[in-house]
This record gives C-alpha cells, structure tokens and sequence, in this order.
C-alpha cells in the first residue's frame, strides 16, 4: 500500500529530482514494491496486489492574487505529470490506483518560510512576488481509502502481510486492528525518521529504496522483533 503523496515527495528528495518522468518514476515503484517480495531468508512472497492512493490533480483556473495572473492549472507541469503517471500506473500487472478527491479551499496562502519572514519583519507584504503564495489544497478520503482496505483485506483474511509505504502516524488504528487479526504489518518509511512510538504499531520497519547520502538513523536503539532498516 502506497501513500502516493508521500511516496513522490521522498522520491523527489532521495533522488534529487527536480523534474519528475513520469515513467521512471512509475517503473522505480514498481521495482521498489517487488523487493518487499523477497524476504532476509531468501524466502520469496507472491504479491496479491500493489495498491496506489492519491487524488486526481486540479484542473481549474484561479488568478494569482498578488500578480493577478491568471493560472490554469490543466496546463502546468504538475497536471501533466500526475496524468501520465497514473497512465504508466495503470499499465503495471497487480497495481490498483485507489483514488480520492483534491479539495480546493478556494484561498491562497503565503508559503511557510515567506510568512516567517513577514512575522520577524525580515520583509513586509510589499516585498511578496507571486511566487510567494500558492493555492490552498487538501486531499480528502485517501486516508480513509487506505485504512479500509486494510481492514477488509485483514477481515477477509486475502494476505498474511501488509507492506505500507508511508510515514504517516494515521495508519495506526488500521494497523493494529491488522496485528490483533494476526497480519504481519510492515512500515517503510523511504528512510524518513519515524516517531518512536510508531514501533509498538507496527511488526517492522524496513526501506527498500536507495538510502539517502545525509541519513541518520531515526532510533538509536531498535526495539526487539523488529527488522532493522
């Protein structure tokens, strides 16, 4: 299970990334789903399904508030990107696209490190350009998508282990719901330090893509049972 947000914000970062294809970036998942396959014994396990979950990007048009320029945001970059890569998606054996709704907030807002700086008066509204604000988005159902099919798959008994990539803290009710049912529940984190208390929620921790050059390793100590990154 792929938090698909999560998922191309880490992929971005490990790989710096400035441009994302959408076909590497699909065939890089791909190949980082199947290593989860094969376990530290050797022991090689069948794949029931890979599940994606995102949202569909905007489409509408909205003006910038401090250019005015008008952005149709069916022409960016961004729309295009998530459209063809949903494409390559769909083209993958085993790989079910779970899809929620991107709500807009009908606002924009001043970006973080911009409003930090009006706040300590390092610059004032006048000093804003227009890419100093964007348009205010928020996904809606993906977590609940995500916290359903674990638990009907756990319920149904299809799988005997469930693979989340996330770093999310949201999974942990569907997690252990999961773990009382007897599912092994396994957490990567694409090396994004966790919280330690995630650790009593989850059977493992274990990240299968290329390690990041500046990582450090979010615990000093792993607890007992669990597999170390």
């Amino acid at each position: 299970m792929v938090d698909g947000s999560f998922y191309l914000k880490r992929y971005r970062s490990i790989f710096k990334i400035k441009n994302l294809d959408p076909v590497t970036t699909a065939n890089d998942l791909w190949e980082m789903c199947l290593k989860h396959l094969k376990q530290a014994k050797g022991e090689l396990f069948d794949l029931y399904r890979i599940f994606y979950y995102d949202c569909l990007p905007y489409q509408k048009k909205q003006h910038n508030p401090v250019s005015g320029k008008a952005i149709d945001f069916s022409k960016t970059e961004q729309y295009k990107f998530q459209h063809a890569f949903f494409e390559e998606l769909k083209k993958k054996r085993k790989v079910a696209l779970r899809l929620g709704v991107l709500e807009d907030r009908n606002r924009w807002i001043i970006k973080p490190d911009k409003t930090k700086e009006l706040l300590t008066k390092k610059i004032t509204i006048q000093d804003l350009t227009e890419n100093d604000v964007q348009f205010d988005f928020s996904q809606k159902m993906v977590d609940m998508k995500i916290g359903l099919d674990i638990a009907s798959i756990t319920l149904k008994k299809q799988v005997d282990q469930i693979i989340l990539i996330s770093g999310d803290s949201d999974f942990v009710p569907a997690a252990k719901l999961a773990r009382r049912e007897g599912i092994d529940f396994l957490l990567d984190p694409m090396w994004n330090p966790i919280k330690p208390h995630l650790f009593e929620h989850i059977d493992g921790l274990v990240s299968k893509i290329k390690r990041p050059d500046n990582y450090n390793n979010p615990v000093k100590k792993i607890p007992s049972g669990i597999d170390e990154i």
